[in-house]
């Protein structure tokens, strides 16, 4: 009997092992209603590049979750619609281009190159749920002209909480929610910039 409760006790251990620290996939796909309509005034009348590369629709990030487990999602994937819409709202014509060596940006006559830089935090206190509680999305755009020369660079931060009731209909919606505020503030900081950017 007692082996057979140490045998148990070393099954459960290497359970814990194996299935704690894992990755679980979720979403932070922004809510892109909620900047449709955002932008005041006239759009700019420019042809805009938003510059995502393969390689970054590709690259997968893994954060720290709850209960010592870990999420893993792929942040340029996720928000390249997002960002298309709030370019959208903002300029009169948006064109997705593969790179700043993209052909496109010549033969189509882009006029300016958003290329977005994307940082993600999260983490929660919990040991017994894996989503995490709080997570944040730093944006960082870089706005470049025909001539390479940068016109600005915008830098915003979202952040999205949510506590364990909340997880039941989505484990990904404190990244989610991240992700529409990060959207909403860049909607609002090219607003105040529209002057630099005409």
């Amino acid at each position: 009997m007692p082996n057979l409760r140490r045998l148990w006790l070393s099954l459960t251990l290497l359970a814990g092992l194996v299935l704690g620290g894992c990755a679980h996939p979720i979403s932070m796909t922004g809510d892109v209603s909620k900047v449709l309509g955002s932008a005041q005034g006239a759009k700019v009348e420019r042809k805009v590049g938003l510059v995502v590369t393969d390689e970054q629709r590709k690259r997968e990030v893994t954060t720290p979750g709850g209960g010592g487990d870990k999420v893993s999602y792929f942040p340029y994937r996720d928000l390249e619609t997002g960002l298309y819409v709030v370019l959208s709202e903002h300029f009169s014509s948006v064109t997705l281009v593969n790179g700043l060596a993209d052909a496109k940006i010549k033969s189509e006559g882009l006029q300016l190159t958003v290329v977005p830089e994307i940082a993600t935090t999260s983490h929660s206190p919990s040991m017994l749920t894996w989503p995490p509680t709080i997570f944040t999305v730093t944006l960082e755009c870089t706005i470049r002209d025909s001539a390479d020369r940068v016109v600005r660079q915008l830098r915003v931060q979202g952040e999205g909480r949510a506590e364990f009731d909340e997880f039941k209909s989505d484990p990904s919606l404190t990244s989610k929610r991240a992700a529409t505020d990060a959207l909403t503030k860049l909607s609002r900081a090219l607003a105040e910039a529209k002057g630099a950017l005409r």
